[in-house]
């Protein structure tokens, strides 16, 4: 018979450990929700011990915030490659594996991050470390938009007015999306993201003419079946569709008069 003997951790490979263990935790359930006592029991040891490496509840929160973070600012991250329309589906798709393998703790890091850093007997510097991490996340996903669309230095007001919109648009999406019960597909609300992308840079292309070359040329390589190409078929159908109302309308009150 053999007799197995528990490896002794070091202090760094026990933070990492720690870490992981509740950002597991935070992902199920909302960080209000977890105990420390449930991370020292997941982790194997004694709740005395946790609190040997990390301080409280809140600084283990806010280092497992920042692994959190590192990933989903990893998932913006594409090859610039192929039409645009196509990376961003590819960008969403990922995103939205993060939020559906970390929906509890997502919600509560965009929502400004859980009670027991909000609350009025926390210091600020847990709230304000808890922005910071999330502005960086928010950073990062608008300077992989800017790449993909080939924008170096400063930015047109109105592009930058409308990727930092569609960044917004893609984190409150999400967040309704898990408050919805996920009724929504998946794959319909991820294609739709990268149609409310196109539609912004439209909007904005047809009051300003600089926003109106950038769309042109942005819609260059686009293939008819990407989701642009498939966002501008089904704007002509239901266009058509709604003229001949409007035609019908107009020659039914024609004919009242």
């Amino acid at each position: 018979m053999t007799t197995g003997v528990r490896r002794r951790m070091g202090v760094e490979e026990r933070r990492q450990q720690l870490i992981g263990v509740a950002l597991e935790l935070f992902s199920r359930r909302s960080p209000d929700e977890v105990s420390i006592d449930e991370i020292a029991a997941a982790a194997g040891i004694s709740r005395p011990l946790v609190y040997h490496y990390f301080p409280g509840k809140q600084s283990l929160y806010e280092a497992a915030l920042r692994r959190a973070a590192d990933e989903l600012a990893g998932r913006f991250a594409e090859p610039h490659e192929g039409p645009v329309g196509a990376r961003l589906l590819r960008v969403l798709g990922r995103f939205f594996d993060f939020v559906d393998e970390h929906g509890p703790g997502f919600a509560a890091l965009m929502r400004g991050g859980p009670a027991f850093l909000t609350g009025a007997s926390r210091p600020a510097g847990g709230v304000s470390a808890t922005h910071a991490v999330i502005d960086g996340v928010r950073q990062a996903a608008y300077a992989h938009v800017m790449a993909h669309l080939g924008v170096r230095g400063r930015p047109p007001a109105r592009l930058d007015l409308v990727v930092r919109s569609w960044v917004a648009l893609a984190e409150s999406t999400a967040l309704i999306w898990l408050d919805g019960q996920r009724r929504i597909p998946r794959a319909e609300l991820e294609r739709q993201l990268v149609a409310d992308f196109g539609a912004l840079v439209a909007v904005s292309a047809a009051y300003d003419g600089e926003m109106a070359g950038f769309m042109a040329g942005m819609l260059a390589d686009e293939p008819a079946d990407g989701p642009f190409g498939e966002l501008l078929g089904r704007l002509v159908t239901l266009v058509a569709g709604t003229a001949g109302g409007c035609s019908a309308g107009a020659g039914a009150a024609q004919a009242v008069r």
